[in-house]
């Protein structure tokens, strides 16, 4: 049986996927973005125009779907989302979810009890967020630095529960490559196989060990934020995601850039129009004007690369349908 994947317009087979990044945000904002009153209006209009310019310059690129995995906490606006893949014309794929616990909302669900946060989830995959229609296809997880604190191990019990019910799969923020090891654990105790997780940001340090570890067992390794030099260099993230390759992991890569195409508000105090204009790569052409070539030059094939973006986010798909 054809896996089908929720996409904001509908379901797609997991086979028509094609060139996909797996982590870039159409739009971000912080819990409580609309109280910093310095920063200037959102225009929902002027957004979604300089958004869909984004994404039709990326489709240049040959890339046919995106996953936003901004989870329920983070300003998430799915319409949105809907808009800019209508009008752009690339598939994007939301998510439910919630995100660290001491940067998103987690008041409500630390009031509900497991089995109720997984039918959270499972509502808006199989009915839709809110009354939009609009289905998600990812379920977002997300730990702080270092340890995985109770709220966070009670969320990602809950997601993998829902994520077994319904056949989607979990996609992970993580802190500067920690508790990945523990993302796993917790997803594979709720009966879930390792295979079903992206560990996101885990190109964030300088740390093959860590990147192998996770390969190790089968769950994807995110190296997901090229361009987002202020952490690492690209030039190590693309050392690392080599040796992943030579070492025989290349199915269990995933490569994006985390972007955020419109912020709302402040980023920790700051105006997230300063965070861009220090980033000049942080775009979402990046990868294929910069560092696919520059892997080529490296030792890597195309076919490689093509594997990477395009069988990879197949797999991952089809792997947590079975699992489901």
């Amino acid at each position: 049986m054809t896996t089908q994947v929720n996409t904001v317009q509908g379901k797609i087979a997991a086979g028509d996927l094609g060139r996909t990044l797996i982590h870039e945000h159409v739009l971000v904002g912080f819990p409580g973005w609309f109280m910093d009153t310095r920063m200037p209006a959102y225009n929902r209009r002027e957004a979604a125009d300089r958004v869909v310019d984004a994404f039709q310059e990326l489709k240049g690129h040959g890339v046919t779907t995106v996953i936003d995995p901004c989870p329920m906490d983070l300003g998430r606006d799915v319409e949105l989302i809907a808009l800019v893949s209508q009008r752009s014309g690339v598939n994007l794929i939301c998510a439910t979810g919630a995100y660290v616990e001491s940067m998103g909302i987690p008041y409500t669900f630390n009031t509900l009890s497991i089995d109720q946060i997984t039918d959270c989830l499972v509502k808006e995959i199989e009915d839709g967020v809110a009354d939009t229609g609009i289905r998600c296809g990812v379920i977002k997880i997300a730990t702080g630095e270092g340890v995985v604190s109770p709220y966070e191990r009670k969320v990602l019990t809950a997601a993998a529960k829902a994520a077994k019910i319904t056949g989607v799969p979990l996609i992970s923020h993580t802190e500067n490559c920690s508790c990945g090891q523990d993302q796993i654990d917790i997803a594979c105790a709720a009966g879930l196989p390792a295979s079903s997780l992206i560990v996101g940001h885990s190109d964030g340090r300088d740390d093959h060990p860590y990147q192998k570890a996770i390969a190790d067992r089968g769950a994807y390794v995110g190296f997901d934020r090229f361009g987002l030099e202020m952490m690492i260099s690209d030039e190590l993230r693309m050392k690392n995601l080599k040796a992943l390759v030579d070492c025989g992991h290349k199915d269990r890569v995933m490569v994006s850039h985390d972007t955020v195409n419109c912020w709302v508000g402040s980023y920790g105090g700051a105006d997230p129009a300063e965070l861009n204009k220090a980033l000049p790569n942080w775009k979402m052409t990046h990868l294929f004007e910069n560092i696919f070539p520059q892997l080529v030059a490296a030792g890597m094939s195309q076919a490689d690369l093509d594997h990477i973006v395009i069988e990879n986010p197949r797999r991952y798909f089809d792997e947590a349908a079975k699992a489901g």
